[in-house]
This record gives C-alpha cells, structure tokens and sequence, in this order.
C-alpha cells in the first residue's frame, strides 16, 4: 500500500472538490493481479499481475505480435493510482469528475498550469520529468478551425507554428524564408460512416449503391492539397495490410441506382449527415465535403440533411452508434493493419457502423494472432474485400497534411503516429513554444478519448509504458526501461523506470500501471470512470471488457 504522504495531494483535491475519496481508497483496492476466468469473454488479456514494485506481467488469450504498439498509445497512459481513485469518488458528481479530468497528474515533460475554456491551454515544465528536461519551459497550445485563421497567427508572430495547413496556404508558405512547411506521410482516411442499424442503412444493398454514388475525385479536386490520394481501400498503401488487389466500389452512378432498385427501398430515402467542424489532416474542409456529398447523394434519391454537431458530442454519438451518416476519419496510431482495420471493424470496436460482420470479425482476429508477414497479408486481402462488400463505410480519401513553423523555431518537426513532443524545440527568441491546432482539447484523461486533438495535449502531460520515436513509427522505451516476450508472444514482461516522480512529486511504480489497466479493463471495477466512460481504445485493441455488462 502506498503512504498517506503520497495519497496527499490527489485527497487534498477531492476535498477541495467536495469528493469523498474513501469508499475507493488504496487501501481497499487489490493492484496485486487482475485474472478473467478464461478467455470465453472475448478480450485479448488473460491476466496482469505486478510481479514486484517495478515489474509487470500481462498474459494475453492468444498471440499479438504487435502488443508493444497498441500500449505505445497515449490512450494507454499510465496515470496515479490515487488520481483514479478521486475520479472513481466523483463519479456521481459531473462537476467534480469535469475538474478532475482537467487536472492530471502525469510524468510527462511538461505539467498543466491552466486551461482557459475556449481560448488556450498553458503547460509548464515538469520538474520532476524522468527524461531530458524540456529545453522551453513554457508550452502554449491554441486552437481555431479555420486554416486561413492559423496561417494569419503564424504570420503576425502570435504563434510559432500550426498544425494542417489549407491547401491554398501551402505556395505562399513554402516561397517565404521566413516560414518552414513540414509535411507528413499520407497516413490516414476519410470514410463516409453508414450504421447499418438505421433503417434503410439496414439494406447491404443499399449501402452498396451509396459506396458507387460517391465520386471520390471530385472531392479530392475540391479540398484536398497535393500529395492526396483517393482511398480505394481503408488502408492507405504506406500501411501493412494495404491490398493493392482488393476489391474496390468505384464511382458508378449508373450501377448505384441499379442497386437501389434492386434493394426494394422506397425512395426518396430522407437522412443526415453529421459531422464536427473540426480540420483533421484526413478532412480538410468538413462543411465543404458534407455539402458535395449531400449533392452526390441526390442524385441517386438520397436526400440528406446536414447536421453540424460540436466535437465531443460528435465523437460520442458516432462511438455509441448514435448516427446515420457521418463524417469521420482515422490517422494511423502505428503502420499495421490491427489499428485501422481490428480498431474499425474487429471484434472490439466501437457501436459506429452498428452491427458487426463475424466474418470480418474472424478474418481480423485470425491475422492479427500470426507473425508471417505474407501469411497475414492473405488473411488482410480476404478481409479488405469482406469490408467492401460489406460496406460498413465508404472510404473515400487519403489526405496529405502538414504542419508550418517560422523557420527560427529549432527542432521544430511534424508528429506522425504520435504528436509533436514541444519539449525538444526552441525558440531562440523567447522562452515559450505556441502552437495552434484545429479544435479544443475534450478532456486530459486520454484512456478514455479518441481525439486527435485531445491526443496533443495528453502527450505533454503523461506518458506510457512504451513511446514511439519522434517523428516515426518504431517502439521506444517510457515508463518501462525494458520488456520482452515469451516465445509465441502471449506473455510480455515490462521492466519499469525506476526513481520516476509524477508531476505532483509522487512516486511512481507498479500500482500506478496495475490501477491505471484495471480502470480501462474491468468494467465492474469503481475506476472504470471517464469523461464517456467508453474506454474505445481499449477495447478496439484488446477485444473486450473484463465483466462487462450484458
């Protein structure tokens, strides 16, 4: 059990937040081992035990070769065992879990010293960081949807630098000194989402013919800059898994009538189309796009209305199978086909495209479980054209982004499957970074988010067993020094740091990892509280919960 000096500032908090912490206290808590009876509920784990302070060991149900980089996410942070007990207190009170969840406690470079609502969040330097110390101590990050009102900042000095930069900013930044563009991969996809719980969304055929409606082209023309690609498959081809042969629902007007005809819906079908009015490197101009696809979608009887919804409920609705029609998209978290297709489609991920197809389902499960690469891509090829004809969603592009600098700014680079870490860059004129994104962060308890957003500023605060290199794709060390694997990859022991202080100047070992997995993992545990209390992350990687509701 951990000392009373440790639990102080966390239980000084809820005080202060009028929490009684209590009837969730360490002391009640077991962080020893947490088991499944067996693997009959459907998730990856088996077990996690802490073998000693500063060792862990998870046992999974079957092989996952790429396990390492699912928990290399910041939606797999380790956070203090006595912070999730606050948060588990205050899980009837929505003012106080709101403060909580705006109140980390992390290992991160840098700390939260504010968050003013609608304007910027202001990060300090973390004095008890593990790592090399930030080089600026103070971090800014701002947000504002409109790429032009980005460009506008960064060229009056009131930023240093800002992520997805609009199409027709792009000549006029890379023809002046003064400023640096810096792109990225194509590393993502924009998809038109279809519940198929929505009547007449129902009708296989029905979402056939709208995947034949969509001249993707046309959109690509429209917003999208150079370097972007029409996705004729979810995966963009610099991701394992990508088919080059796999089936494809091109642009056929005629044929998508046809279909309709042959489904036996009535039309005119009336509709919605939701989305957020957020830039993401994958949908550059949201309203835009909504609006060329309700034309597309006329024109084969499709009558759609739009519905502009604000960010975090969007994300909601859309992971709680809320929505007909959506507009979303996915940058890749690793370069493997678990996390675009198993997040999107496997066994464990979200309610937004409504019913699973078990075949998908099996097809993902089965490649995810083997380490040949040529073995897998066969099993991917059989799934790719499962998704197609399926048509849980219609994939539409695959778009270039980057993000713009003045050039002064040191060490200043573009974040590809993590977000850009401030701590390496300087400006040689000031003693703070401030950069601009697209949309507020939603909460800075980022198990239980899937925003990119939200990702950037949860990345600065706290950290996770394993990292990704700045800048790439290989799996670094974090808060665990070192692990490895049993011979067919179903046990991995971590090996974590040790003399590691949370922000807050705790100490931290392996009753912070222990709490922080039993939070996400186990749906009957008191921790098991977040801002939606979803947990997606978790459970697109890993399957399912542990004693999870009917």
């Amino acid at each position: 059990m951990k000392s009373i000096g440790r639990m102080l500032p966390v239980l000084l908090l809820a005080a202060l937040l009028g929490i009684l912490a209590l009837p969730v206290a360490a002391q009640d808590m077991d962080y020893s081992k947490l088991e499944a009876p067996n693997c009959d509920y459907g998730g990856l784990l088996r077990s996690i035990e802490m073998v000693d302070q500063y060792t862990v060991k998870m046992s999974l149900c079957s092989a996952s070769p790429a396990f390492p980089q699912f928990i290399a996410q910041s939606s797999f942070a380790i956070q203090p065992s006595e912070w999730l007990e606050a948060l588990a207190a205050a899980a009837g009170d929505e003012a106080a879990k709101g403060e909580l969840l705006a109140s980390p406690i992390g290992t991160g470079p840098y700390m939260l010293e504010r968050w003013d609502r609608g304007s910027e969040m202001v990060f300090t330097a973390n004095p008890n960081y593990w790592g090399e110390a930030p080089i600026e101590p103070t971090v800014i990050l701002r947000w504002n949807s409109e790429a032009i009102a980005r460009w506008n900042e960064l060229q009056s000095g009131t930023i240093d630098g800002f992520d997805n930069v609009g199409t027709p900013d792009i000549p006029a930044i890379e023809a002046n000194p003064e400023f640096a563009l810096v792109p990225r991969q194509v590393q993502n996809v924009f998809y038109l989402g279809i519940n198929n719980t929505v009547v007449p969304f129902d009708n296989q055929l029905v979402r056939q013919a709208i995947a034949h409606a969509i001249d993707k082209q046309r959109i690509l023309d429209l917003v999208y800059p150079p370097g972007s690609v029409v996705a004729t498959q979810f995966m963009p081809p610099s991701i394992f898994g990508y088919t080059p042969d796999a089936k494809d629902n091109s642009y056929d007007v005629e044929l998508a009538k046809q279909l309709l005809a042959e489904s036996g819906v009535t039309l005119p079908i009336e509709t919605t189309i939701a989305y957020r009015d957020v830039v993401r490197g994958y949908l550059p101009q949201p309203g835009v796009v909504a609006q060329d696809l309700q034309a597309q979608l006329a024109e084969i009887g499709i009558n759609v209305t739009i519905e502009q919804q604000e960010s975090g409920t969007f994300i909601d609705n859309a992971n709680a199978g809320n929505l007909s029609l959506h507009l979303l998209g996915w940058g890749a978290d690793f370069p493997d086909a678990t996390n675009f297709l198993d997040f999107h489609f496997g066994a464990g991920a979200s309610d937004q495209f409504g019913t699973k197809s078990d075949v998908i389902t099996g097809l993902l499960a089965q490649a995810a479980a083997i380490s040949d690469p040529a073995a897998r891509l066969e099993i991917y090829k059989q799934a790719n054209d499962e998704i197609a004809t399926f048509v849980p969603m219609v994939p539409i592009a695959h778009g270039a982004s980057a993000t713009a600098w003045a050039a002064r700014i040191e060490g200043a680079y573009s974040g590809l499957f993590a977000a850009e870490q401030f701590r390496v860059m300087t400006d040689p004129d000031d003693d703070n970074i401030i950069f601009m994104q697209n949309g507020e962060p939603i909460s800075l308890y980022c198990n239980d988010e899937s925003d990119g957003e939200t990702f950037r500023a949860c990345e600065q605060i706290t950290d996770s067993l394993l990292g990704f290199e700045l800048g790439g794709g290989a799996v670094v060390p974090a808060l665990a020094e070192a692990w490895s694997a049993n011979e067919d990859a179903t046990e991995w022991t971590f090996t974590l740091r040790q003399g590691v202080s949370f922000s807050d100047g705790s100490a931290f070992d392996a009753t912070d990892v222990m709490a922080s997995y039993i939070a996400m993992w186990d749906a009957s545990s008191p921790l098991h509280v977040g801002r939606a209390g979803d947990f997606s992350y978790f459970s697109s990687f890993l399957g399912a919960f542990l004693n999870a509701p009917a």
